[in-house]
Formats: C-alpha cells, structure tokens, sequence
C-alpha cells in the first residue's frame, strides 16, 4: 500500500498544475493518477494536430449524450481528453480568460474571493504573453501567443466587416477591453502546444516526491466515516493520502466518482446499491456547456483550404513548420471571431463568434470520424450564446466507474436561450450581409445562413448544433450548501479531506473558451490548499 501527502486524480488541464504546485515542497508527496497514457504524439504538440485528436479512441473518452430533446432528440458527441493534459492536450488551444463579468456573476453566486480583480492576478502569474515580434510580458508558464501576423489575409474580411457593421473590434481578448471582434490567441511555444502537461508537469516530473502512474483509473474514492482518505483503482490497488484526495477528473469524470463513491443525490445512490456518505443533489447537477452551428460559404478568393486540402499544399505547410515553426500547421484553425452584443441595448456581449479561414467536414473514418477539408475555397461563420441559462446533468448508470454516466444537457430549455440562438443568427446575418463579406462569397452551401428567418435559425440550430467542447459546473462552487457540491476554498461540502480542482467547479460557464479559466482555477486552488497546509501545521 502507498501512502502519500496529496492524491490528485486527473491529469489535465488542472491536475498538472496542482501537482507542480504541491510538489515544489520537497517535504510534500504527490501522487498523479491519470487514466489514459502520454502525450507524446506529433499529433499533441502540432497545433493543426488536435484534428486528428478529439475523435481518436485512445486519446479520448468518447462520451455521448442522451437524446437531448432540445437538439430535436438527438445524441451527440462529447470527447474529453484521456491522456496527459487531458482535454487540453486536444483542444483548438484559443485561449480566452472569459469576460470580466463573468467572475463577478462566480462571487455573486456565493464563490467567495473568486471576483475579476482576484482571478485576474492568478491569470498574470499564470501566463507569459508573446507578441507578433516575440517579446514577452510575465513569467507565467503557459505562454499566450499573438498570432496576428501570421492569420490568412482572408480575415481581413471579417474585420472590415465588423467595423462596417459598427461593432467594436479587440486587439486583445485578454486585455482591459476584451469586447469586440479579434484576433484569437492561442496557448502555444515556439509553434507547439503550450498545454499544463507541457509547461508544469513535464519540469516537475523530475521531483522525487512527485509521482505519475498513466493507465491508473480510479474506481472509487475511499472513506473512513466522513474522511477521504484514499483511491481504489479499477486495477484493485489502493492508495492512501494523508492530507488529502483532490479530484480533477473534469466535469463529467470528477462528479461520476463523487457518485460512485457515495456521494451524491441519494435516492439516485441507494438504488444502485451505493451506501449514502453524503446526500447532495447538486453532484452532477448544474451541468452547462456552449453550443454552435456552422455555416459554411464559398470564397472568391484562396483560404486555408487551397494550401491544406492538395498534397503539395501540406508538403510545402509541412516545410514552412519545420524550418521556421510558423505557418498554417503551427496554429489554431479559430483564427478570428469575438465577443459581440447582438443588440444594442445588451449590457455586455451575449455571443462568441468565430470566422475560420477554412471550411471542413467530419466525415466517417474506420470507426472514428476524420476532418476533412472541403475541395474548394471556403470558409465558416457561427456565434455561440456565451451564456447559456439551461442547466443539465451527469448522473451515473451504474456502481461500476468503469460504465459511462448519463449525460443530460437539456440544451436550449430555457426562453432565453432560445432567443439568444435567434439573436446569434440575427448577427452572424448582419456580418454576412455585409459589403465586406458580401463580396468574399461565391456562394452559400446549405443551410443558406441568408434564406433563415427567426423560426428557421432556431430549428437549424436544434438540427445541427452541436457541443463546443466547454462542460462545466457540475460540481459547481459556492457557500450554500443547498446549491453548491464544493466551497470557495474547493472543499467538497460534507466530508473531510476531498476537494474538487476542475471545469466542474466552474458556479457558471464563462462567456468564451473554458481552458484558460481552468487553468486559472487550478493555479488559484493551489494556492488555498497551501494556505490550508500551512494554517493546519501551526
């Protein structure tokens, strides 16, 4: 039997950060339990690569929905990361922080020391900005890249197009005025991927206090009356923690264990046959994520189709990267969008927009999926509500970990939710109406965005939408204990010696791309479990 200071079970986006952080004492042992195996693919560190990723059975827990009746019954899809880095060794790598709004909703909600001011530090120490020319603003680990001059002159579209449209434009997300149409960045270092398995895990593996087992699934946590003090895993073996057991699964894995191990909605337990440690209705519950659906167009003029859909293109992308690591290859396929009112009256932007210089399609592969580039010049359009007022949930199937739990979305249950989708579509029109873009098209491909009217944008969107790979919030953070699973200080309410450090802690979903908020979160949460530590050892 192990015994270690602290367990952390995941190693995504959030658990490498917490296992760097509690093991840079070297009088405390860590140990890091990941599910899946490495991240030392090409496929990882090449930023183009994550196409070939979120629907690799390897690297991915490929869940599915229930039939979700807001999205006209059906299942979809919703891969999370199986490796190390978890979904951040897989994503499209847009770094967005969210809207300072969006952390003053999390203290109102009852997250305690969670506002703008607070978590905008934690992200300055988080991140190293780089400009176009390479200069560097902080220290953090992860580096945060411009990339505005290397996105396709296409773009420059999109851009003429929200000032016509007189909207407002953003020359940095990240900044003091994150409102307007942009340019993304990306979290990448030296044309690879900057994820936290790259930047604090892989430095810290040297430690010798720090363990790492891959391939280590854990089947349930262990109690001694109301104290966390251990992980089974699906291998049989037991591991103890003489401080604590610190979830970072994610929102689908971390709320399925809590459930499996006994804490959760009772009457859900006890009929699987669980002993009850704590009833709480709120694991699992809250669930929430972002929705789009693209629309595609043909362009009078190359996109990023002519250089990656023929051989030669690729060959010659393929040479760029490796001589200089720039080019096609080294970034993002999200190369503009924004964060956009659509209508005036609004006190802060309702839609993430996103134009991608490329346009593509997921098309069967064995018995996977692939994407595949459109063989002509394309190009996408779509807005995604940023936040969405409907709430789901992840409930287990079973006492067996190893079974995957039910996934509810309940997407689009809400009035408001359906009129922000209306609202999203009303925009994206706006911008394709456009003399800007009006003359970059050949022509639409069905579904015409143009023909749609506020009953047809709607019913597309039911048709077609689907998941921006953003889950959070089931687990959700607070002080009531009648609404939230954790406290501010990540404490699992009801027990003793468990936290939970993930997207699923989330009090709400944030108006962009929830990676950089993760990573935030876990920088943050380190820093009150060591506060914690230090407080418990005067």
């Amino acid at each position: 039997m192990e015994t270690v200071d602290y367990i952390i079970v995941g190693a995504g986006s959030a658990g490498c950060i917490l296992a760097e952080r509690l093991s840079a004492d070297p009088q405390t042992s860590v140990l890091l339990l990941e599910a899946g195996g490495p991240d030392t693919s090409p496929w990882v560190s090449l930023p183009l690569g994550y196409g070939k990723l979120n629907s690799d059975p390897k690297r991915t827990w490929r869940f599915m929905t229930e039939p979700d009746e807001g999205l006209g019954g059906r299942s979809v899809f919703w891969p999370r990361g199986r490796l190390l880095g978890g979904s951040g060794s897989i994503n499209a790598m847009v770094y967005c922080r969210g809207l300072p709004g969006d952390f003053e909703d999390w203290e109102n909600s009852g997250a305690v020391g969670w506002n703008w001011r607070d978590v905008k530090s934690t992200f300055e120490r988080l991140e190293t900005k780089v400009t176009p020319l390479g200069e560097k603003q902080g220290n953090g680990l992860i580096h945060v890249q411009n990339i505005t001059n290397q996105i396709h002159r296409v773009t420059r579209h999109f851009h003429a197009a929200v000032l016509e449209a007189g909207l407002p434009w953003s020359d940095d997300f990240n900044g003091d005025n994150p409102e307007g149409g942009g340019v993304y960045q990306i979290n990448t270092r030296n044309g690879r991927r900057c994820s936290s398995a790259r930047a604090f895990l892989r430095p810290a593996l040297a430690r010798p206090n720090l363990a790492l087992r891959m391939n280590a699934q854990a089947r349930r946590i262990l109690f001694e009356g109301l104290t966390a003090h251990g992980i089974e895993l699906v291998s049989g073996e037991t591991v103890f923690a003489r401080r604590e057991v610190i979830l970072s699964a994610g929102a689908i894995g971390s709320p399925q264990l809590l459930q499996v191990s006994g804490v959760g909605p009772g009457r859900l337990l006890s009929g699987l046959g669980i002993p009850v440690i704590h009833d709480n209705e709120n694991v699992g519950g809250n669930l929430q994520d972002h929705l789009a659906a693209n629309f595609t167009f043909r362009a009078r003029e190359a996109t990023l189709n002519a250089v990656l859909r023929p051989l030669f293109g690729q060959a010659l992308a393929a040479l760029q990267y490796a001589a200089t690591r720039q080019g096609p290859l080294s970034l993002s396929v999200n190369q503009c969008g924004g964060f956009l009112r659509s209508r005036p009256d609004l006190n802060r932007p309702d839609q993430q927009l996103y134009f991608n210089p490329i346009s593509y399609r997921l098309t069967p592969y064995r018995n996977t999926t692939r994407l595949t580039v459109d063989p002509f010049n394309g190009f996408i359009i779509c807005a995604q509500p940023a936040r969405p007022t409907s709430r789901g949930r992840v409930d287990i199937k079973s006492a067996d970990s190893m079974v995957a739990p039910a996934i509810r979305p309940n997407s689009l249950a809400t009035e408001e939710d359906r009129q922000t989708v209306i609202d999203g579509g009303r925009l994206c029109q706006k911008l394709m109406s456009s003399n800007a873009l009006s003359k970059l098209v050949e022509s639409s491909v069905a579904p015409h965005l143009g023909d749609l009217n506020d009953d047809g944008i709607l019913a597309d969107f039911r048709a077609r939408a689907s998941t921006v790979f953003h889950p959070v919030s089931t687990c959700r953070m607070g002080e009531n204990r009648q609404t939230a699973v954790v406290s501010s200080r990540l404490k699992v309410h009801g027990v003793d010696g468990l936290r939970v450090v993930d997207a699923s802690a989330f009090p709400n979903i944030t108006s962009g791309n929830t990676n950089a908020p993760t990573m935030m979160l876990a920088l943050k949460g380190a820093d009150l479990i060591l506060e914690d530590q230090r407080r418990n050892m005067q």
